[in-house]
């Protein structure tokens, strides 16, 4: 949404200044509510610490319901501050609209707020949208790619449509369907009076496709800008596409059908980033395409498929992995980008604290033999670390051999496997003939199945060193899938030398870094009190250009190490239950968890709480952050 605005100086809750919210005059108004229940609802949210909307506890006390203020709204078409309706219906908080009104009041450029809140990812416009259209009931208009009645929209200049964002969509039954960025703003519904009557139903659509079928219908151009019968159109597409998720650092390309459009989002930082919408018309041509680049049946559109092809651009060429995942409204097609010319990050900077990259390194990569196992869930840099151990201990003496799908960063020095099933040139194949060259290190890309758990654990007990990754939730849930594997309790106790977790979490921008006091719910949800995180200094990235508004830049590495001692040992033979094993080593080893360690580095300022919050198991209590600083960096 772009229509959405808010003074400057004005409070984000009316009520905070002894007024009601839009919303709730005009249920007094319609005698939906009465003073007596608003005024008991003033008393209820003036003993509430957290700032909240007096439409939401409204609700909570059972007061109105949400249909009740569906129905309110829709039919009044009274122009109301969409900014201050999206804080009455809980889609934004307090704080991110002080933010987004700091970054208006300084911007030399006057711009709406809505503009702001977009660029600072503090809403999703097709969220938004789709969050308003069922709240307040208005219907979720495609503009951009609906059929546009050219004489309703003749009836204005193009002068017209450059000062208010709306179109007319169509007319049906004497009733004009006109499609509005904002359809609370009080100047767009005036002007729609004057030019449509008062005979029309207001939709809600984005900004930008209101735009683009504007300009559509100026020009005269065809609705379908992209012909899907041009092979050419196509072609061109989806490198353009390519090309942008690799100018973006993307690892991630979505194509996603929905019903009435095509939408292509990119997984930036670990997080999905909006990047265009098509017309869904398209989508069968472009599938095909990349069917033919993966050399997939083309004509196969019942099953699930996929593939991999590799893309040459004027930078390098990458590898692209493709799968194709039927859905009711279509194909949806993920691309995995595996970017051949990533950056080898040295073991001192990946990211460890110091006391637990310098016990990973003596008890765990200098050990002359055993299983070194890397877990995590997919895209937590688990190939990172595991090419930065083995570049760390590569020397003329020391023999290392490789199996990976694919290799992703070449080393001088070690002998590297690409897997290619097309050739037969599998893992079993390769693993079998592995041990055979002699190695003293052996990197299997992925422990993915019983066999390839076995010939670690084998290799392991023929005297080599392992290295490998798994995908398991934390270091116990490795130990844990092990066993499930059916592989012998008393092998993974004897082979198994350590287990390390990690994840990658949004790191803050240190170009609009300020201090940040948690909140009470921010120390609930930790399972906090102020004196557990006396010393802290949070820090939480406000937005700007360098960031791309979103208060983040770059990635920060979160790890929970296991070295498996006498007692877990002892435990993985018992095969105690994963609680158990937890504490064990909690108590044994200085196990610090995957949430600890993060706590530590939102602590430093090097990431933030919410971003704990989304990425990081809870799976106990921590432990206090005097107590982690101990345990974490002596």
């Amino acid at each position: 949404m772009d229509q959405i605005f808010i003074e400057p100086n004005a409070s984000p809750f009316p009520e905070d200044i002894g007024g009601n919210s839009q919303i709730v005059d005009l249920l007094l108004r319609e005698k939906i509510l009465n003073n007596r229940q608003v005024d008991y609802a003033k008393r209820v949210l003036s003993k509430i610490q957290t700032p909240r909307p007096l439409l939401e506890i409204l609700k909570e006390l059972d007061f109105v319901q949400d249909d009740q203020i569906k129905d309110a709204v829709r039919e009044s078409r009274m122009p109301m501050c969409i900014g201050n309706l999206l804080l009455e219906l809980g889609c934004i908080s307090f704080e991110d609209v002080q933010r987004a009104l700091k970054i208006q009041r300084e911007d030399p450029n006057p711009r709406k707020l809505g503009e702001i809140l977009l660029e600072l990812g503090l809403i999703d416009e097709h969220a938004l949208i789709e969050v308003l259209s069922l709240q307040m009931g208005f219907p979720h208009l495609e503009p951009e790619f609906s059929e546009i009645d050219q004489e309703l929209f003749n009836r204005a200049n193009s002068k017209w449509y450059e000062k208010y964002d709306v179109i007319p969509v169509n007319r049906e039954d004497g009733v004009i369907l006109i499609a509005f960025a904002d359809p609370l703003d009080g100047d767009d519904l005036e002007a729609v009076k004057l030019v449509f009557g008062d005979k029309f139903i207001p939709g809600i659509a984005r900004r930008s496709s209101i735009k683009r079928a504007v300009g559509r219908c100026l020009t005269g151009a065809s609705r379908q800008k992209i012909s899907p019968s041009d092979e050419h159109s196509i072609i061109k597409l989806l490198d353009d596409i390519l090309l942008a998720a690799i100018e973006r650092d993307a690892s991630d390309i979505h194509i996603e059908p929905m019903k009435a459009h095509m939408r292509v989002r990119f997984r930036q930082d670990g997080v999905l980033i909006q990047f265009q919408d098509f017309q869904i018309d398209i989508l069968p041509a472009l599938t095909n395409r990349i069917k033919v680049l993966c050399d997939v049946d083309i004509t196969e559109k019942r099953r699930h498929q996929g593939g991999r092809f590799y893309f040459d651009y004027p930078g390098g060429q990458v590898d692209l992995r493709v799968s194709f995942y039927v859905t009711v409204h279509g194909e949806k097609i993920v691309l995995r980008v595996l970017n051949r010319k990533g950056v080898l990050i040295k073991f001192e900077d990946v990211g460890l604290s110091r006391r637990m990259e310098n016990r990973f390194r003596e008890d765990a990569l200098y050990m002359p033999s055993g299983v070194i196992l890397i877990t995590g869930p997919t895209g937590s840099g688990k190939t990172t670390t595991v090419y930065s151990c083995i570049n760390h201990i590569n020397n003329p003496e020391t023999s290392i051999i490789t199996a990976e799908e694919p290799v992703e960063y070449i080393i001088d020095g070690i002998a590297q496997c690409s897997i290619n099933p097309l050739i037969n040139l599998t893992f079993e194949e390769t693993l079998r003939h592995i041990v055979r060259q002699d190695p003293d290190v052996i990197v299997i890309g992925e422990i993915r199945d019983n066999f390839s758990a076995e010939i670690a654990v084998q290799a392991a007990l023929t005297g080599h060193k392992v290295l490998t990754t798994f995908h398991t939730e934390d270091c116990i849930g490795g130990l844990v899938r092990l066993l499930n594997m059916n592989i012998e309790a008393f092998l993974i106790s004897s082979t198994v030398v350590s287990v390390m977790a990690q994840r990658l979490l949004r790191k803050i921008c240190p170009a609009c870094a300020s201090d940040y006091k948690p909140s009470p719910f921010d120390l609930q949800r930790l399972g906090y009190t102020l004196e557990d995180i006396k010393g802290a200094a949070f820090r939480k990235g406000q937005g700007c250009s360098r960031c791309q508004y979103t208060g983040y830049s770059g990635r920060v590495g979160i790890f929970e190490l296991l070295i498996l001692n006498e007692q877990v040992r002892n435990a993985i033979i018992e095969q105690k239950p994963s609680q158990e094993i937890r504490r064990i080593s909690i108590d044994s080893t200085g196990l610090v968890t995957l949430l600890e360690d993060g706590i530590v580095k939102a602590a430093a300022g090097a990431t933030t709480l919410d971003e704990l919050i989304r990425c990081l198991p809870r799976l106990q209590k921590p432990r206090p952050l005097s107590e982690l600083w101990r345990l974490l960096e002596g």
